[in-house]
């Protein structure tokens, strides 16, 4: 399980002073880039190697508000994985209060960046299938 903190910024609260629903979203995403960045997997290094995952499904339920300058922490976990997609859970409760905000999940796959097929982490790149075994096994 890895940790995330994101700091509610102005703009992303609507008229009524709340977070807007969709920027939920966007933090769990930047909880995950982080994450795979910490365990050496970012990005821009899957992508050097011809990988991506793109977002299959996205799912959010909203528990309590946020406003600005609210820091809320996401805890991300990988709840499903099979060497080709992955489930990543996302719990958001706000530093301090310990309250719950958010919870959700995304499923991701993992794709040949020039050939848009999917690839077999166990055969094409087992340090990063390995890992991502070794996360779910820990929650």
């Amino acid at each position: 399980m890895a940790k995330y903190i994101h700091k509610v910024q102005y703009y992303e609260t609507d008229r009524m002073g709340l977070t807007h629903h969709s920027n939920y979203i966007r933090w769990m995403e930047e909880a995950r880039v982080a994450w795979l960045d910490e365990i050496g997997f970012g990005f821009d290094k899957l992508e050097s190697m011809g990988i991506t995952s793109p977002i299959l499904s996205v799912n959010c339920k909203y528990k309590n508000g946020s406003t600005f300058g609210d820091s809320v922490e996401i805890e991300t976990k990988v709840t499903k994985y099979d060497s080709v997609k992955i489930t990543i859970s996302y719990v958001m409760t706000k530093v301090g209060s310990g309250e719950l905000v958010a919870t959700g999940s995304t499923d991701l796959c993992f794709i040949n960046l020039k050939t848009r097929r999917p690839v077999i982490l166990k055969k094409e790149l087992p340090e990063f299938d390995k890992i991502m075994k070794d996360s779910l096994e820990k929650e």
